[in-house]
This record gives structure tokens, C-alpha cells and sequence, in this order.
């Protein structure tokens, strides 16, 4: 049975206390966001994609600029912590998979989590990588890591990632950290704007594309 990505129950718990903590609900939020209104786009089928068999380049930085309707932000990747789940999310950027997918899940002072093909919280691209995170990992506002469900192990990823809008999530060491958001901040803070709960945003978020930088 196909199960959605969720993060755990402590982290839910912080969320819907801190999004509790909000003001009253607006509308739609896209005038105040800054975010232009969209359709949605159509689901796609889970993807059929294989996992890359190589690692990053050595010396060289990756950064992932992610494209949506709120504008951009920018993931600078960290092979170091996450060598398998980076060169999956590269080669899948590469190969367009992101294109036209959404924010399926936004839930204010917590996080904003995308990369599903099928905008349903279980989708993802056929294959997961694994690398666990250190037993010290904090997850901060601005750091980007990957969704699984409660009962797969640790650093377990498909396609599905998240960004940290709380201070500090209070997750446990279990999400396979990738990188961290460098840029376009105030883009994340107007995706964040949107949400009403723990579920979908009050209008379409829509990932137009991933492109990737490297220097």
C-alpha cells in the first residue's frame, strides 16, 4: 500500500502548536505574498526514473535554483553529508522531473515540502537512496532534507524534499539533510504565507522548474 510522506509525530505536534500561534486566516494570500496566481498543474504517474550509480563532482558546488510562481530560491547541496541524495536530486533536476510539480504540503512555522510528481504526498520517482543523517542533526530554519514515511529507516529518500521555516523543527535525526536555502529566502516566507494548516497551500504552488548551477 502506497503511504504519504510525512515527517513525525513530534514535528507535527511543534507545527500545529506554532501554527496555532498565527493571526487570522486571509483569503487567498497572493496579493500580500507576492505570489502570482496559477492553476494547478496535472498530476503526473510516479516516476520511473533510476538511480544515478555516481557521486558529484569532488571540488566543484551545486546549487539548485528552484523556480515557482512565489519566484526563486536557491539549495546550495552538500555532497559531504548526503553523497547518494544529492546526485539523485541533480540528476533528477537534469532530467526535467521536477518541472510543473508543486508544494503539496505547507504547514506555517514548520515546513514547506514539494517534489512529488503526483501532488498527493506519496508519490516519487521509483528508486530511494539512503544516507543517514549524523546523530547531532538539528533541523534549522533554512535547511533543506528529504521526506519519508514514519517506518522507513533513516535517510531514506525518494524525490520528495522539505525546507525548515521554524527556528528549529525539532525533528529527530532521521531526514536526509541536503543542503541549505542561500538565496531567495523571502521566496520560502511567501510559500510559507499560504499555508493554512498541515496540508495543501491556500492557492497552487507550483515548481515551474529546477535548474542546476555549478561553479
Amino acid at each position: 500500500m502506497r503511504r504519504a510522506l510525512l515527517l513525525t509525530l513530534l514535528g507535527l505536534v511543534l507545527a500545529l502548536s506554532l501554527s496555532a500561534c498565527g493571526g487570522d486566516d486571509e483569503s487567498s494570500g497572493d496579493s500580500s505574498s507576492g505570489c502570482e496566481s496559477v492553476d494547478a498543474p496535472e498530476a503526473k504517474a510516479d516516476g520511473s526514473e533510476t538511480a544515478p550509480t555516481g557521486k558529484l563532482e569532488a571540488g566543484k558546488t551545486y546549487e539548485l535554483v528552484v523556480q515557482t510562481n512565489c519566484g526563486d530560491f536557491t539549495i546550495t547541496l552538500d555532497p559531504k553529508l548526503a553523497p547518494k541524495t544529492t546526485a539523485s536530486l541533480v540528476a533528477l533536476a537534469e532530467s526535467g522531473f521536477y518541472k510543473d510539480t508543486t508544494f503539496h504540503r505547507v504547514v506555517p512555522g514548520f515546513v514547506i515540502q514539494g517534489g512529488d510528481p503526483t501532488g498527493t504526498g506519496a508519490g516519487g520517482p521509483g528508486y530511494t537512496t539512503t544516507d543517514a543523517p549524523p546523530t547531532d542533526t538539528r533541523y534549522t530554519e533554512g535547511t533543506v532534507a528529504m521526506a519519508k514515511s514514519m517506518t522507513d529507516p533513516p535517510g531514506t529518500s525518494g524525490s520528495q524534499f522539505f525546507v525548515v521555516t521554524a527556528p528549529d523543527a525539532g525533528l529527530p535525526p532521521e531526514y536526509a539533510v541536503v543542503g541549505q536555502v542561500t538565496e531567495g529566502m523571502e521566496t520560502v516566507s511567501a510559500i510559507e504565507a499560504l499555508g493554512t494548516g498541515d496540508g495543501p497551500p491556500s492557492q497552487p504552488i507550483v515548481i515551474e522548474d529546477v535548474t542546476v548551477h555549478t561553479s
